[in-house]
């Protein structure tokens, strides 16, 4: 819209105009028309003097004149008369209008006056309507107008939904704070919206639910799982059992292992039941590896009775240093077989037990055997045969000698094979009364050993390898002068060096011994009682001891 007082004709409006500028009526001011932005509201006219004056040509304040015709006027109203030629209806008939201005203007100039009023009428809102039913233009509709009825119903604000829940859907590419969105039916989309974030709130509502529900009953879980087994009573079961079921228990197994075989089994309830009863019982020190029969269903600590009773153990138990002539012995009682039936097994079929490559020089051993009989507590059932328990013995015995790398032991102490460092664990095994002197009894041996010493002279002189040759085990083995001539290659007291093969089969401690000896010079030992062993670095010194152990002995007659 242009300023105020100026049309869109070529010709201004005239300056004497009473409501040009400044000089117009007041009260013309307040009914200035307004323009809602949207269309024009149009309302049928009423006599108000103090409406807007148009004129056909231009306005004099002194003077009337007739409002010249309007060929746009809705109201269809015939103009009356014009001197101008203009026409058009009289809109000052009401008895309070002022007098109808005079065109002071020629009808050329009145004419273009009229047409910029056309355009400017365009823009303009009619005055206030008069009482009774409003009109409207064409194109118009009742309830498009804020007067026509009641005030629109707005909906009652709405909480704000949470992010969490918020889901537009399909109406995300709306924007809500938009007033184009009310007028294009926000209101209708607005419902549709509604119901559907009902519907999937619910769903989200339905999943958050099920999430701490389940993270609930986790807790709960996990939770009464470590009150039991921190606070609770293990899991047992009542009684002595029934039936019955063999049990071995591996070697080396704690008490809880061994409770886990014997759960596995069907023997208890649960390991720590069983681990709770041997350490209140204080058996937990008796209970050993081996073979047994027990029933199911048996409280733990009835099965901890049962186990260290002897006649439950059905297990066959090598001691260690015990030479392959008495395994065989063992394995026939245990079998109920014939005595030598086990021993002809192991000479006909030693090659079919699994011996590892380097026991070759076993050919000229007393028996192929020796030393691959690892000292173990062993499952043997009534109906074994003999074969498969020599060959579990020596299976045994490749698991420890691949544990302790016997070859590449044996490089580093520069001996010839590993059969060798074998022979020197067994023969510490032998020799060493006691465990604890193990260590310096094979620094004894290594020394011997040393074809450069000058008390042994590179003899071992063990009386324990002339027992082996002859099958006996006896501390007398006569005089020197007998024994050097006993021609037997396991005699140390002709021959120099060690003997062709082991003289028994080690244990474990034996062989860590013969593996990382102690340091020290010592050619002689002597063990005077089971806490004390004296060991001499020369002969002289090795006299001494062995007084020192007559008188002992003279003691304990």
């Amino acid at each position: 819209m242009t300023e105020y007082g100026r049309g869109y004709g070529s010709e201004p409006w005239h300056p004497e105009d009473p409501l040009y500028g400044d000089q117009g009526s007041s009260r013309g001011q307040e009914q200035q028309p307004q323009w809602d932005g949207q269309q024009a509201h149009r309302y049928p006219q009423q006599a108000d003097p103090y409406a807007q004056q148009q004129y056909n040509g231009g306005w004099d304040g002194s003077q009337g004149g007739q409002l010249p015709y309007d060929p746009y006027d809705p109201y269809g109203q015939q103009p009356p008369a014009d001197p101008y030629g203009g026409g058009g209806r009289d809109h000052y008939a009401a008895p309070e209008a002022y007098p109808p201005p005079q065109h002071p203007h020629p009808p050329q100039q009145a004419q273009q006056a009229q047409q910029g009023i056309r355009q400017q009428q365009q823009y303009q809102q009619p005055p206030h309507p008069q009482q009774g039913e409003p009109y409207y233009d064409e194109g118009t509709r009742a309830d498009d107008d804020w007067r026509a009825g009641p005030e629109p119903h707005e909906p009652e604000p709405r909480e704000p939904e949470h992010a969490f829940f918020a889901d537009r859907g399909e109406d995300d590419d709306h924007d809500d704070a938009d007033p184009r969105e009310e007028r294009r039916g926000g209101r209708e989309r607005r419902g549709k919206k509604t119901k559907k974030n009902k519907r999937r709130s619910g769903r989200a509502c339905l999943v958050v639910t099920l999430f701490f529900a389940g993270a609930v009953g986790t807790v709960g879980y996990f939770g009464y799982d470590f009150i039991m087994s921190h606070f609770g009573s293990a899991p047992d079961y009542e009684g002595d059992g029934t039936g019955d079921v063999q049990v071995d228990i591996p070697e080396n197994s704690t008490i809880l292992q061994m409770g886990l075989a014997l759960k596995r089994a069907g023997v208890i309830k649960s390991a720590d039941a069983f681990s709770e009863a041997a350490v209140d019982s204080k058996k937990d020190k008796i209970l050993q590896p081996g073979t047994y029969s027990l029933r199911k269903h048996m409280s733990a600590a009835s099965a901890i009775e049962l186990m260290v009773n002897p006649k439950s153990r059905n297990g066959l138990t090598i001691r260690e240093g015990l030479r392959s002539t008495d395994v065989y012995k063992l394995i026939d009682k245990k079998l109920h077989l014939k005595t030598g039936t086990t021993k002809d097994v192991a000479e006909t079929d030693a090659k079919s037990l699994g011996l590892p490559s380097w026991a070759n020089d076993s050919a000229k051993t007393k028996d192929p055997l020796e030393g691959f009989l690892y000292p173990s507590t062993y499952s043997v059932g009534e109906k074994a045969k003999p074969a498969a328990v020599l060959k579990q013995m020596v299976t045994r015995a490749n698991q420890m000698y691949a544990k302790y790398d016997l070859e590449g032991n044996a490089q580093k102490l520069h001996l010839e094979s590993p059969m060798q460092l074998l022979t020197v664990a067994s023969l510490t095994q032998a020799e060493g009364k006691y465990k604890h002197d193990f260590v310096k009894v094979a620094r004894v041996v290594y020394n011997r050993l040393k074809p450069n010493n000058t008390e042994t002279y590179g003899l071992l002189d063990f009386d324990s390898t002339v027992n082996y040759a002859r099958s006996k085990s006896t501390l007398d083995t006569g005089s020197v002068d007998d024994l050097r001539h006993f021609n037997d290659p396991y005699n140390t007291y002709k021959f120099k060096g060690l003997p062709p093969g082991p003289i028994g089969n080690p244990g474990e401690e034996a062989l860590r011994s013969a593996i990382k000896p102690a340091k020290g010079n010592w050619y002689y030992f002597v063990s005077i009682n089971p806490e004390k062993t004296l060991f001499a670095e020369t002969n002289e010194q090795h006299e001494r001891n062995r007084r020192i152990y007559l008188k002992e002995q003279e003691k304990n007659k």
